[in-house]
């Protein structure tokens, strides 16, 4: 696969964070979303980078190319948020996606989080089964932590034990 350089996010890509995953949200998917409706988006340090949340940066000769975030949500737990890559960065060939993920686990590990979860929604299929291919299993709504945040669209919950 093609090194793509994975950094922690700075400001200096807070408005190319915001547009990469506007423009897959709104374009690619026909998700109703804007960037006034994920106020986390505009306070990354502190929404994401507290106690051992973190957020990731693929950047691929100075362009980023995709992201991905860790919510610290207590109880040796995390949730996985705004995973997104470019359309012409996707599939095993350039794994970036896979990094992203690997990225996240090696982390989570590293800080004792015994267990991961996301929330995403049907239509994301080449998603959901990117994380089933990655070792996630379905849960039910019910069985989140009471500290998960949920997003109000998503239908679809899956957890990794690490």
């Amino acid at each position: 696969p093609l090194m793509i350089p994975i950094i922690t996010y700075t400001d200096s890509y807070k408005t190319a964070v915001g547009q990469l995953i506007i423009n897959i949200q709104q374009n690619e998917f026909s998700v109703p979303i804007t960037l006034e409706d994920q106020p986390d988006l505009a306070i990354i340090p502190q929404f994401y980078q507290q106690k051992n949340g973190q957020f990731w940066l693929a950047v691929s000769d100075q362009t980023l190319v995709g992201t991905i975030a860790l919510i610290d949500i207590d109880h040796h737990a995390g949730v996985i948020r705004k995973m997104f890559v470019k359309a012409d960065f996707r599939g095993k060939e350039i794994g970036v996606a896979q990094d992203l993920l690997d990225t996240l686990v090696k982390h989570s590990r590293s800080v004792g989080i015994q267990n991961l979860y996301l929330g995403t929604i049907p239509r994301l299929q080449a998603a959901i089964r990117f994380y089933e291919r990655n070792g996630f299993v379905h849960v039910a709504k019910e069985s989140l932590p009471t500290t998960f945040p949920f997003m109000a669209v998503d239908t679809v919950f899956m957890q990794l034990a690490l």
